[in-house]
């Protein structure tokens, strides 16, 4: 970002800082399906050589609101892009009752030379998008070897569902058959609904439980808020589905151990209650995990085609890092950057 010199005597120009909306976000992002993929493949690379750092998230919780979490996500990347940041992430359940969107975010981008912040971003649709991206990128790894599936069945239907369905099919998947199951039977009949005025293809069924819609799906994404495991029957996955775990806590330590588990990041993914922390805590062991995306990208770790595979992303910051920082060019270039004059006012050491 900046042109500022190595040189830590050197003179250094403060960056502008510049606010981007959520308006602006979805329209540089929106269209961009294979783009968006290749740049989260290539920020896995990165990641994977170890020229990113990403400490472990910070869960703000309270105790008169337990289901509530706010989430700090810090991280730098190296690669091309160079930036560092933080996304700052809430999840509040009780939005849905009162018609807002369970989540909110702000990401933050740095500076890499000055350490100055140079943008807040609108993070919700920045999120959902790697999210999204980072599904897309593994269903379509991870189904190598194997039938493409042509049933898709949707556990949970919320923003992450609606964005994974307009990557997948951003990214040349079609489906013959898509299932769709929530608690809430509103919820299910409005996925369903959004789905047909897209133009999603294939025949669309709303499922009172998730029994069906798991034995009738090749590829089966769940996408909730489920803070526990809900899902325990191992001959649910009997025909080895490919699973994309975006909700984490959904599957039974069992289900866990009886499959192929690719993650994003292992010492991430292992913490916090996750499902395969719960497969890890059952047993004393981690040998369960095969690898992550990036080994099956390099070629590193091959996954079986006659065993469940499940991909459990955590979710890694310098994702958010990479798509922000995306953003924020495609606006820069685009001349439409809302800057803040004088936004950092106290620059003079000594007054």
């Amino acid at each position: 970002m900046s042109d500022a010199p190595s040189d830590p005597g050197g003179t250094r120009a403060v960056p502008p800082f510049a606010v981007i909306s959520g308006a602006q976000v979805q329209r540089a992002l929106a269209g961009h399906e294979k783009q968006l993929v290749e740049l989260v493949e290539r920020t896995y690379r990165v990641h994977a050589d170890g020229d990113s750092v990403n400490p472990p998230s910070y869960f703000l919780r309270f105790p008169d609101r337990p289901s509530s979490r706010i989430i700090a996500l810090p991280a730098s990347l190296g690669g091309t892009s160079r930036v560092d940041g933080l996304k700052w992430i809430s999840s509040f359940p009780g939005n849905v009752a009162g018609g807002l969107p369970r989540a909110s975010a702000v990401l933050i981008l740095n500076d890499h030379d000055t350490g100055y912040p140079f943008a807040c971003l609108e993070s919700s649709i920045i999120s959902a998008t790697r999210t999204a991206a980072s599904a897309a990128l593994a269903a379509d790894r991870l189904s190598v070897g194997r039938p493409r599936p042509t049933r898709v069945g949707f556990v949970g239907t919320g923003l992450i569902a609606r964005y994974i369905h307009t990557f997948l099919t951003g990214t040349g998947w079609s489906f013959d058959e898509v299932g769709v199951h929530d608690l809430s039977a509103d919820s299910a009949t409005g996925f369903a609904d959004y789905l047909r005025r897209s133009g999603a293809t294939g025949r669309i069924t709303v499922h009172d439980e998730p029994r069906q819609l798991i034995r009738e799906s090749d590829l089966i994404v769940f996408a909730t808020v489920a803070g526990r495991p809900h899902v325990h029957e191992v001959s649910w996955f009997e025909h080895n589905p490919l699973v994309l775990h975006v909700s984490l806590r959904d599957l039974a330590p069992e289900i866990v151990l009886a499959s192929c588990n690719i993650v994003d990041d292992v010492e991430h993914c292992l913490k916090a209650d996750t499902s395969p922390h719960l497969a890890e805590q059952l047993t004393g062991r981690r040998d369960f995990l095969a690898g992550t995306l990036a080994d099956v990208i390099a070629g590193r770790v091959a996954v079986p085609t006659d065993r469940t595979i499940v991909f459990s992303p955590f979710g890694l910051g310098v994702l958010d890092l990479a798509v922000g920082k995306y953003v924020y060019d495609q606006v820069h270039r685009s001349g439409e950057l809302h800057v803040v004059a004088d936004f950092f006012h106290e620059l003079s050491r000594y007054g």
